[in-house]
């Protein structure tokens, strides 16, 4: 299956799903303080997703129990919320999906719980900036090779490691859909980009090494050596000229 080129209401539907995901983000951030637990965090992302006529894309996909993923320190992706609850020196890595009349948005963030180490936060900091060197290649023409060259080399120079298993995508009518889009360099140049795709950009970053292992939940992964990971994450627009991004407001 070819990459799906999205028209002009499309986007719009996209579009909406994507601001109501940077809205529950803007909401979560403000409840992130030692004490909360993981399933409150869902329960609050839950009801304001469905206030808005929209639906948690993650909840029931594939079977994943719960309407977000909430990772901490050495989880790099998809933590399933419960009873344990955030303290002091956490970080904590929040990936949200919004589905708004059959359309989605994804995005993630990693935050600092109260006081985090240097590292900790430079870590929480290159993820972010590895994901806006990345998209100065998500322009109509380029090739996706670039994009995931600059990831790769950002988070180098950064020194830390990027995550090789596990990939950003394509998204539209499906929360994954093609391109995948790899967080280091590549032998193949890749798909050309054109005006109309959609990319969720997702740079997931380790401290000492990009390895990781899949727990007996079969949901979260985590790091192999134990230390902590940080992912950051936007559903972005290809345009003929800078790229959107869905999932930012303003």
């Amino acid at each position: 299956m070819g990459i799906f080129i999205k028209n002009e209401d499309q986007i719009a539907m996209m579009r909406r799903a994507s601001h109501i995901c940077a809205d529950v983000h803007d909401l979560l951030a403000s409840y992130i303080k030692p004490g909360i637990t993981t399933d409150e965090l869902d329960k609050i992302a839950y009801e304001y997703i469905i206030g808005q006529d929209a639906t948690p894309s993650f909840l029931g996909y594939r079977g994943f129990p719960s309407s977000i993923c909430v990772s901490i320190n050495n989880e790099v992706i998809h933590g399933i919320p419960g009873i344990r609850k955030l303290k002091n020196g956490d970080i904590v890595s929040i990936d949200i999906g919004v589905c708004y009349k059959r359309f989605h948005g994804d995005a993630a963030r990693t935050h600092a719980v109260g006081e985090v180490s240097e590292t900790h936060r430079k870590l929480i900091d290159t993820a972010e900036t590895a994901f806006f060197e990345s998209i100065k290649h998500a322009k109509a023409g380029c090739y996706l090779h670039t994009l995931s060259a600059a990831i790769e080399d950002h988070v180098d120079s950064q020194g830390f490691k990027v995550v090789e298993e596990w990939c950003g995508h394509g998204i539209g009518r499906q929360l994954h859909e093609e391109p995948q889009i790899p967080h280091t360099r590549q032998d193949r140049r890749g798909p050309r980009l054109a005006h109309g795709m959609t990319l969720a950009i997702e740079p997931m970053i380790n401290i000492t090494s990009g390895e990781t292992i899949t727990l007996e939940d079969t949901w979260t992964v985590v790091t192999k050596d134990g230390k902590f990971s940080a992912h950051y994450e936007n559903t972005v627009l290809v345009t003929d000229g800078e790229p959107d991004i869905l999932t930012l407001r303003g």
